[in-house]
């Protein structure tokens, strides 16, 4: 598990080829956002790999998840309407919210009580 994720591993999880560089720099920003968001909406992880921290490490969950979270930006990005083109099968839309990501981030409703 390494935290941060990298291109490579958002580019590996929506299929997309290293090879193929055209949406690197869109990627990119997704990636670095969703990974700002997730260090933002849950700072109880030693993001930083401090060894002088006891805050426990991210998780592979928080990983997957803030892959999942960037993929999802960057599909969204494409239709304002949140409408994806599926060919023959006509369109889809694309949640702004999908209760596996969150549910795999531990934020939304899946966020736990958190206290003061």
């Amino acid at each position: 598990m390494t935290w941060p994720p990298t291109l490579d591993d958002l580019k590996a999880d929506l299929k997309i080829p290293e090879s193929d560089t055209r949406d690197d720099a869109v990627l990119a920003q997704q990636l670095a956002a969703a990974i700002a968001f997730i260090q933002r909406v849950r700072p109880e992880f030693n993001y930083a790999a401090d060894p002088l921290t006891e805050l426990p490490e991210p998780t592979a969950d928080l990983e997957l998840g803030t892959l999942r979270l960037a993929g999802r930006w960057f599909t969204r990005r494409r239709s304002p309407d949140a409408l994806v083109a599926m060919g023959e099968l006509g369109s889809a839309r694309i949640p702004a919210f999908d209760p596996d990501i969150e549910r795999l981030l531990g934020i939304g409703r899946f966020r736990g009580p958190v206290f003061a």
